[in-house]
């Protein structure tokens, strides 16, 4: 059984610094569970490690699409498969790192996910629902069919949530019947790190203050120079969708630092409520640790005495 491990939790917990150095402990490979992490040209607003720390570890999966490139969570778990795979055939563990939780289910659970080919006419008509009615009205209609997926994805995965509707309209079947799941697929070790709230929060703050100062919005105008919109799920990620409205005019730069905030610190809270769910995963208060080095090292321990004990 191959072994992976993976280190998870909410955005601004500090995954990446302290994903480099358990790597190097572990002798491992870091695999970027992040949807927006692939694509290309959009690394302020994502978090991606820096040159300086890419150097430091192997990455994977960054930077690996453009940003009109429609990328599928079948997408990633295929190739989150394949580097495991070739990372273990190094001789090195494999570690997952980030905070999307439907990428890091597909991958630990080896989802199958069942091809069901897409109709134009049945989309079409959740789309202009969706115009009409808002996106709470989609989130409704998902809870009376597919309650369990509903649940998963949250009331704000537009996409996600359409195609789950479209897929019970043409076959009659929640879309999560379609997905089944092995819970045994690797000898996994799965560590969370958490803040509590203020904590957490104070950190969301500092660090959209921080992506600014970088120039998110000089990145987020050079997307917008080259075409790309928010028709484009890339260009609906966090800050990037309020900062294109600003430019676009529809918005005031108060309100654009206020929308990031708020959505950033709702964004942390669902990725709690997803990771909660899954009791394989060993929480550490990152506040506990105020030398990075021993919490480290404290992952490090529960990971090793997992992955070597099959």
């Amino acid at each position: 059984m191959l072994k992976l491990a993976a280190l998870v939790g909410p955005t601004s917990v500090g995954k990446t610094e302290l994903s480099i150095s358990l790597a190097q402990e572990l002798k491992g490979e870091i695999i970027s569970c992040d949807s927006m992490q692939v694509y290309k040209g959009m690394n302020i607003g994502t978090a991606k490690a820096s040159i300086a720390e890419l150097s430091m570890a192997s990455h994977h999966l960054i930077n690996i699409v453009d940003p009109d490139v429609i990328f599928t969570v079948a997408d990633y778990q295929k190739l989150a498969q394949q580097e495991i795979r070739s990372i273990t055939e190094r001789g090195k563990i494999p570690i997952l790192v980030g905070g999307t939780g439907l990428y890091y289910q597909a991958v630990v659970d080896d989802y199958d996910f069942f091809p069901i080919e897409s109709k134009e006419a049945v989309r079409c008509k959740w789309e202009q629902a969706c115009l009409e009615n808002g996106i709470d009205y989609l989130y409704e209609q998902l809870l009376l069919v597919d309650r369990e997926y509903a649940l998963k994805i949250g009331p704000n995965d537009k996409k996600r949530m359409i195609r789950a509707l479209e897929v019970h309209d043409l076959t009659g079947q929640a879309f999560s019947d379609f997905q089944t799941r092995n819970r045994f697929a690797y000898n996994l070790s799965v560590v969370g790190l958490f803040l509590e709230r203020d904590q957490l929060y104070a950190r969301i703050e500092e660090r959209v203050d921080k992506m600014i100062a970088d120039g998110l919005v000089e990145e987020v105008a050079e997307l917008r120079e080259k075409g790309y919109d928010l028709s484009l799920n890339s260009m609906k990620a966090l800050g990037y969708k309020q900062i294109y409205c600003y430019l676009e005019g529809m918005i005031t730069w108060q309100e654009t630092l206020q929308d990031i905030k708020r959505e950033t610190r709702r964004y942390a809270k669902r990725q709690y409520t997803w990771f909660n769910k899954d009791k394989r995963i060993q929480w550490i208060n990152v506040a506990d640790y105020s030398n990075p080095a021993i919490l480290v090292k404290k992952i490090y321990n529960l990971m090793e005495g997992q992955l070597y004990s099959m």
